[in-house]
């Protein structure tokens, strides 16, 4: 059976899948990021964050991009090429959700430091999909972390009732550390969005 290939009508402009993300759409172009933001030498304790992108419907979204950006283990981010190939650790990372069967976003990552002493870990998102003409803004915070969670500055400004849209849920499979963080657009369980 042949497989096809999404075609301009079905991508965001300027066609994200083809030209952010190819290798994981199988276009014949080199992606300069992957879902891999730490690789295994990189310092630090080793975790996958997993989970998908819910529209309004409750249903998973095939054509989301997600770009991902933290700190290393340090709470330090790169500084130059020579440094990311040193460590192993990039800080950032892009993954398109249509690539996976289950339509899920998987970022191969180690968990962050603190950037400042009043920070707690956190993942930066940016969300890009179909029908959003500008990219949206969140965070991903740790359960795990609850006393820094409790002092962080940017999600006590976030009302108590939403704060657990922001926060990924630790679970270990097959001796691996995952978190799950999954991010609704729309609905009761909307995600939290930042407007910067």
């Amino acid at each position: 059976m042949t497989t096809l290939k999404e075609t301009p009508s079905q991508t965001v402009g300027p066609y994200f899948a083809y030209g952010l993300c190819p290798q994981q759409y199988d276009f014949d172009l080199k992606s300069l990021f992957t879902g891999t933001l730490a690789e295994r030498e990189a310092a630090g304790e080793h975790v996958t964050l997993v989970g998908q992108v819910f529209d309004g419907n409750g249903e998973a979204i095939g054509d989301a991009m997600l770009e991902v950006s933290q700190v290393d283990s340090e709470g330090r981010y790169p500084q130059s090429r020579e440094d990311v190939a040193k460590t192993g650790f990039r800080g950032f990372a892009r993954f398109g959700t249509g690539t996976d069967p289950h339509k899920r976003f998987i970022i191969e990552t180690v968990k962050p430091g603190r950037a400042s002493p009043e920070e707690a870990p956190h993942l930066n998102v940016i969300l890009t999909m179909r029908g959003m003409l500008l990219h949206t803004f969140t965070r991903v915070y740790f359960d795990d972390e609850a006393a820094a969670n409790d002092k962080d500055p940017v999600l006590a400004s976030v009302p108590a009732e939403r704060r657990a849209t922001l926060i990924a849920k630790r679970e270990e499979r097959g001796g691996k550390v995952v978190y799950r963080f999954d991010i609704h657009m729309q609905g009761p369980n909307e995600t939290v969005f930042f407007d910067l």
